[in-house]
């Protein structure tokens, strides 16, 4: 680690004078020789890093969301190119500028801070040794080595000996507890960071390869870190777990002002939207125009997220602009009500039970409908028969017209009209 941090030695000088600089101002409210004085310096050299590696982060975000959306057609040029992998690395060339990704983007705050980092190893390690950098001169140099950070000198390590952490003025149980302590602070929040990220802030409808490695990414950090922490000064843990929390309040500003289209952010932030405009009656601010705008400008190419964004405002009667406002609809709010009453005057499905019940009830009718016709017919024709035939057929026809009533009686069929009465009967 010492032959690496003597490689960015040229960047040694402009960090320690801005620790200097802001060691005067610490120093003034807690003391010269504090150990807040010099753990606040190095907090704030982080921070003005990081302000001036936003531009950089704002790439790192689009670089990940184009390479997450990039990720079917690479799959597509890797199957139909698997045995030229000249081709194979041309066409995927073609595909980053002609959509204007960069791969290395995401890596880029990163390695923007790898040599302020390494600079901030080396001054302290120099400190440990008690040797001059930069622009810490030997008063200096005397006063951070008498300041701790609850007991542990800022330059003490895991690994160091008894003697070592003596000569700091320091016990060898609270730098391993303090250092210990930092390191799981460390990996935890670098853990919580990459998970944030792919829990909330993915697109959930694409499943790629570049997901997988992610994932694994989440997990193998944390340890990376676990392991080399043991190795960094307590000011170098300092300074690793300020910008890990910084890196982890910036993303989580990121997923709830800018959420990636798909994933469970933008419905949370889309969900939030629709309640402020159903408050206010408008669309509150820049940013949220923006994306009023930029959901209706995709049309039909929205996701089911914005499709329910958009019905949302349909049901309160208001329809999106083009220029990210909205505006009073009787039209849509219209639709949006005929639409959930068609859907609630559906017929209800019906149980299995109760469809036999109906399908057995139908079918007796049916078999039962046609006798009452069928006596009708006899009837008449019985009728008839009286009229003409002989005085002598008539009892014959009656017997005829008894027998078949009472076939029909002992066949379950409904009985018809009553017959008339035997002539000599009346």
């Amino acid at each position: 680690m010492d032959t690496i941090a003597s490689l960015f030695s040229f960047i040694t000088t402009p960090v320690s004078w801005v620790i200097v600089q802001f060691h005067k101002v610490y120093g003034a409210l807690f003391g010269y020789d504090s150990g807040w004085a010099w753990g606040l310096s190095i907090v704030s050299l982080v921070v003005l890093i990081r302000i001036c590696l936003i531009p950089l982060f704002v790439k790192q975000i689009k670089s990940t969301r184009n390479m997450q959306v990039l990720q079917p057609k690479m799959k597509a040029i890797q199957e139909r190119y698997k045995n030229d992998k000249q081709r194979q690395s041309e066409e995927m060339m073609k595909l980053y500028k002609e959509t204007g990704t960069n791969p290395l983007s995401s890596c880029l705050p990163i390695l923007a801070q790898s040599p302020f980092f390494f600079a901030l190893y080396h001054v302290l390690s120099s400190i440990a040794s008690g040797k001059k950098i930069g622009a810490i001169d030997q008063s200096l140099l005397d006063s951070a080595r008498q300041a701790h950070i609850f007991g542990a000198p800022l330059a003490a390590k895991f690994t160091d000996s008894a003697e070592k952490v003596a000569s700091l003025d320091a016990s060898l149980l609270d730098v391993r507890v303090i250092t210990a302590i930092m390191i799981v602070l460390m990996s935890a929040s670098q853990f919580f960071t990459q998970r944030q990220l792919m829990t909330k802030n993915v697109d959930l409808t694409v499943k790629t390869p570049y997901m997988q490695q992610q994932k694994m990414l989440m997990y193998i950090f944390p340890v990376i870190f676990a392991v080399m922490g043991i190795n960094f000064p307590v000011g170098v843990l300092v300074y690793w777990l300020t910008t890990n929390v910084w890196t982890m309040g910036q993303q989580m500003y990121v997923i709830n002002q800018n959420p990636t289209p798909g994933s469970k952010a933008q419905d949370a932030y889309l969900q939030r939207l629709l309640k402020s405009v159903s408050t206010h009656g408008q669309v509150r601010g820049r940013t949220r125009r923006n994306t009023v705008k930029r959901v209706v400008s995709k049309g039909s190419d929205r996701n089911d997220i914005e499709r329910k964004f958009i019905t949302g405002l349909a049901k309160l009667g208001l329809a999106a602009q083009e220029d990210g406002t909205v505006v009073k609809s009787e039209t849509a709010a219209a639709e949006a009500e005929g639409g959930a009453a068609q859907k609630r005057h559906q017929p209800k499905r019906q149980t299995k039970a109760k469809r036999q019940t109906a399908a057995g009830g139908s079918g007796a009718a049916k078999d039962a409908a046609p006798a009452p016709a069928d006596s009708a017919d006899s009837a008449a024709k019985t009728s008839l028969q009286k009229q003409d035939a002989p005085q002598d057929d008539q009892p014959k026809s009656a017997d005829k017209s008894a027998s078949g009533s009472s076939r029909q009686a002992k066949s379950g069929q409904r009985k018809g009209p009553q017959r008339p009465k035997h002539p000599s009967k009346k």
